[in-house]
């Protein structure tokens, strides 16, 4: 269990955090799922983000338009949800997510942590990777209470972490060419002179777009949550007559193409059924030279990937905000990015190509960068609290890649370039 409350003490070794209203905290995704009770000590009401993977920025704000985002006023992200006292939100494993109390009173979350859930698929500790933030007191807190029956040797090896965001682990000049902007702003984004922890406060108040919610709408809901789920058509594959390969090197079948950077093909149980029963699923990923794809996580599977030609550079980024891996890889060598450990890939002259096995059969990813990504899906307010930069810097980080999961390399960005 973890409780938080949005009164500015922290009380350690409990998982016990205080603070007042108009205060944020951070983006970040975990390692299980979750279900969260919010109440308030009187009457407790704020937002939730919840950036899922693949849905589209249905929320847009007013201001100029533009056909170039960079130059346009208005903000788009993800569905921000209102919230208050007796809510319970369902978080899945892998989710990025964010809560904002906006009222006169504290607000408390009340989290339910299930760390031998099937959707964990690492070590049983209760792990929280943070997009924004220098999380370094409260996690060293966090760890020493989950981490107690522990051998003395590797507690002590915890104790000596060092705790940051995710960006913390990556080379500031490959950020700088992921998000297309100069290698100062991907500094920022580390958070490393940040001293606030994982709830901060908002400078004036947090600028979202949520529409107020009509009774009708709410009854709609109501009766669309009573109808009951999906069932199977009788027609499913058995495994006598089930097909049992799938080819992922045709370009033709690639699921992203860049033209100018590369492709991505998958097969899941979605295009070979029987994988369902294996729980497994494979990436096929190709790069031109110098291309990179975008910084990445699984949301809910390893991945074990294959260098089947070419060179490149990868890292590999723990909850720590440490990288566990940041090295040249060429043709012949395995890596492996555990559940929700990001990486990113940049090909070498020559080209990079893999292929990636995950332990899911219908394993996601979700992307930190890009048309498609959590930054993208964030407020503006958000992200510019977040990493303590303007609005203006902010909306550089969520629109100056307009491309999908795979990048062509950068020309603003070229390593070291402020």
């Amino acid at each position: 269990m973890l409780e938080y409350i949005f009164p500015a003490n922290i009380r350690d070794n409990v998982g016990l955090e205080c603070c007042k209203s108009n205060l944020e905290i951070i983006t970040a995704i975990v390692n299980i799922n979750l279900l969260i009770f919010l109440f308030g000590l009187i009457v407790g009401r704020g937002f939730h983000g919840a950036v899922i993977p693949g849905c589209p920025e249905t929320f847009q704000s007013s201001g100029q338009n533009s056909r170039d985002r960079r130059e346009s006023s208005q903000d788009h992200h993800q569905k921000v949800r209102q919230v208050r006292e007796g809510d319970v939100v369902a978080l899945p494993s892998g989710v990025a997510d964010w809560f904002y109390n906006n009222g006169d009173s504290p607000l408390v979350l009340v989290q339910l942590l299930d760390t031998s859930n099937a959707a964990n698929q690492l070590d049983q500790d209760f792990r929280k990777f943070f997009l924004a933030g220098n999380p370094q007191q409260e996690l060293q807190s966090q760890r020493s209470s989950y981490q107690s029956g522990q051998h003395e040797g590797e507690s002590r090896r915890h104790k000596q972490e060092r705790y940051r965001n995710i960006f913390g682990g990556f080379d500031e000049r490959l950020l700088a060419e992921a998000f297309n902007v100069d290698t100062k702003l991907a500094r920022r984004m580390k958070n490393e002179n940040d001293n606030r922890g994982i709830i901060v406060r908002v400078q004036h108040e947090l600028q979202v777009v949520s529409p107020q919610q009509s009774r009708e709408e709410e009854e709609r809901e109501r009766e669309h949550q009573r109808r009951p789920g999906g069932r199977g058509n009788g027609l499913e594959e058995t495994f006598c007559n089930a097909r049992l390969k799938h080819n992922i090197n045709n370009p033709e079948r690639a699921d992203v193409f860049n033209p100018h950077a590369g492709r991505l093909t998958t097969v899941n149980s979605l295009n070979l059924p029987i994988l369902r029963y294996l729980q497994l699923s494979a990436q096929r990923g190709v790069l031109y030279p110098n291309a990179l794809m975008s910084p990445n996580w699984n949301i809910n599977a390893h991945s074990i990937c294959y260098i089947t030609r070419g060179s490149g550079r990868i890292q590999i980024v723990g909850d720590n905000g440490q990288a566990v891996f940041d090295g040249q890889v060429r043709e012949g060598q395995v890596i492996t990015a555990p559940q929700n450990f990001a990486a990113v890939k940049k090909a070498g002259s020559q080209g990079l190509e893999w292929v990636s096995f995950k332990t899911n059969d219908n394993a996601q990813i979700s992307q930190l960068a890009g048309r498609i990504s959590v930054i993208r899906a964030i407020p503006e307010d958000v992200l510019a609290n977040a990493f303590q930069i303007s609005r203006e810097d902010a909306r550089r980080l969520k629109n100056n890649r307009e491309e999908v999961s795979v990048f062509s390399s950068s020309q603003q960005s070229q390593f070291g370039r402020d």
